[in-house]
């Protein structure tokens, strides 16, 4: 009926329901007046403005279909792909083009797509535009192309803003409904409609059992968020079904590769939100299922719209929860349906096998004998140099069907290194002091030396060695010499040179200090010794005294006198530990003025009278 009306010329309002062929209706129409595409016409003369990428792809086949001997020049042109390759057809020259709004106005200010040779546009599904917020930008692209033209409008519903942009920019339009005014028409009667009260919990369990059901081709399950279209399909990958998602936070190229996968019958479950409600037209769709109610009357017409299509039956499920009741009494009235009360359902409830053809016995678990289904993986993804980011969950874990996860690499072994105070003990060069070249002894030597005469203890230095359980170390404090109760298990010297051992034993109650034994080396020396184990830095202080003494009498007695007892310092204790070990020398002097405070200072300044010839602040008249 629409068809000898556009081939005319007039402008056309069509409302039908999905399914029922629009796209031929405004494409040939459109292909006649554009006519046979000519080298030196680049600027394209029709338009097509669709909601959705998957809508703007469909329409683009069915388009090249039907000007298969015309030869025209079709472009598509959308979001989230590359400019180039559309930049470059447009610069060769096309006939029609048909995209989304905002990558349409993209181009126009990029200048490069020209619309001022238009000559029929259509504006397809313009009540789904109207729900995008397009309307604006239809709007912006209605004034880009020339007053004189042919409009022709395609919906599935009119609401009262698509009535209204009608009348402003469509001269005469002649309204085509292809339905009668019977309200039972908007719900599609070939598709056999089933409404189930279901629980959250158990929805996930009804939907593997509906999957087994006798005659299941194709399936379609709307979920209400992307969230949600993640979850169904990692449950149903779980399960054994060959599942894949469709939403708005998927790349362009993995949108398109599970499409392509279940019009090859790779998958047979399709999950998406509302935005693959609209355009997508694939053959053997038997089942639809509404996981989430849905929104209003118009999303529950085309979501099950997608089944029963081009004269064929099928079968629509939709669940809905306790809290969802009020919802679906409003779409079931607005439709006229018969489901006022939905019946409570579960997973072992009887009338799911009856109604549904699922064998008794059923589990919501796909048996292996018939896992056939190549999945997703199976179909590559496209290159198409898309210009947003992957943004979803399922696909940053990688976990389609045979990705294997990544395997933790193993852990290179770690070298410890032994270190004194936090620095790296490494084997020090010899130093000379004083003309006297002084051997270096290393520390692993040393410990083994100490450790083989730890038995070997004076009783006597050990009790004479207060026992404090924390002192201050050696050369922070010029006037506390370095004692042999300052020393460290970790390897400071003591006041004798010598190193102290600490027990192996842990968990005893006494402190370090106790557990360390000074020991005098009795045994020959033959040069003095100096032991290292700061980074290579000498373990000798400003007023180390006791070293200076024995270096002396090492250098006036020969090397084979017998062994030298050397006197242990006597120890600085003060008096009570909050004494002053050490103050701070005065500099001041009498002459010296005391520094005014910043308050007394502002309140001399106060004070201050500006003189003659002098303003308030100090600055003389100009």
């Amino acid at each position: 009926m629409a068809l000898p009306l556009a081939l005319s010329g007039q402008d056309i309002i069509g409302q039908a329901r999905t399914g029922t062929g629009k796209t031929y209706a405004f494409g040939v129409a459109m292909l006649q007046r554009v006519g046979k595409p000519r080298k030196n016409r680049k600027k394209p003369r029709g338009l097509v403005v669709v909601p959705t990428r998957e809508l703007a792809v469909q329409v683009t086949e069915d388009l090249v279909t039907a000007a298969g001997k015309l030869g025209s020049r079709i472009l598509t042109v959308y979001g989230g792909r590359a400019y180039e390759p559309q930049i470059e057809a447009l610069k060769q020259g096309v006939d029609v083009i048909v995209g989304t709004p905002g990558r349409l106005l993209d181009l126009v200010k990029q200048k490069h797509l020209d619309l001022g040779q238009i000559q029929a546009l259509v504006l397809d599904e313009a009540d789904r535009m109207l729900d995008l917020g397009f309307l604006p930008d239809i709007e912006r692209i209605i004034k880009l192309i020339p007053a004189e033209r042919q409009t022709m409008l395609f919906s599935a519903t009119l609401p009262g803003e698509i009535v209204g942009l009608s009348r402003r920019y469509l001269n005469r339009p002649t309204h085509v409904r292809a339905e009668n005014n019977d309200a039972e028409a908007e719900a599609t009667p070939q598709t056999t409609q089933f409404v189930w009260r279901v629980h959250r919990m158990d929805k996930i369990e009804i939907l593997g059992r509906l999957l087994q059901c006798e005659g299941r081709g194709l399936t379609m399950t709307f979920c209400e968020t992307k969230r949600a279209c993640d979850m169904v399909v990692e449950q149903l990958k779980e399960r054994g079904f060959a599942a894949a998602a469709v939403h708005g936070d998927l790349g362009q190229g993995q949108r398109e590769q599970a499409l392509r996968a279940f019009r090859n019958g790779k998958i047979d479950v399709l999950v998406a939100t509302d935005v693959a409600a609209r355009g997508i037209d694939v053959d053997d769709v038997t089942h639809v299922v509404n996981y989430d109610c849905p929104q209003d009357e118009k999303s529950y017409v085309h979501r099950i719209g997608r089944t029963g299509r081009a004269g064929r039956t099928g079968v629509a499920v939709t669940f809905v929860e306790w809290e969802d009741l009020t919802r679906w009494k409003v779409i079931n009235n607005a439709l006229s349906l018969d489901f006022p009360e939905p019946v409570e359902t579960y997973s072992t409830s009887p009338h799911i096998f009856s109604d549904l053809g699922i064998p008794e016995g059923t589990k919501g678990v796909l048996p292996r004998a018939n896992r056939s289904r190549a999945g997703l993986a199976a179909e590559e993804v496209e290159d198409l140099g898309e210009t947003g980011r992957v943004r979803s969950r399922s696909s940053r874990k990688g976990r389609d069907d045979g990705d294997e996860r990544r395997e933790r690499p193993a852990r290179t072994p770690r070298e410890r290194r032994r270190t004194r105070g936090g620095r790296v003990n490494e084997t020090p060069a010899p130093v000379e002091a004083e003309g006297i070249q002084r051997p270096v002894v290393e520390l692993a030597e040393v410990e083994a030396d100490v450790a083989s005469r730890k038995d070997i203890r004076d009783d006597q230095v050990a009790e004479a060695a207060p026992r404090r359980s924390r002192t201050r170390r050696a050369g922070l404090n010029p006037e506390v010499s370095l004692t042999a109760a300052e020393t460290t298990a970790s390897g400071e010297t003591t006041a004798s040179g010598e190193f102290a051992a600490e027990e192996p034993t842990r968990g005893s109650r006494r402190t370090r200090r106790e557990r360390v034994a000074e020991t005098p080396v009795e045994a020959p020396v033959e040069a003095p010794v100096e032991v290292r184990w700061d980074g290579g830095q000498a373990g000798r202080h400003e007023d180390d005294t006791v070293n200076d003494t024995v270096n002396e009498r090492w250098d006036d007695e020969p090397a084979a006198t017998a062994p030298v007892h050397r006197p242990e310092p006597e120890k600085i204790i003060p008096p009570s530990p909050f004494a002053v070990i050490f103050r701070s020398p005065d500099l001041a002097t009498d002459d010296d003025e005391i520094a005014p405070s910043a308050a007394s200072e502002r309140v001399q300044n106060r004070r201050r009278v500006p003189g003659r010839g002098q303003q308030r602040g100090g600055r003389r008249p100009s």
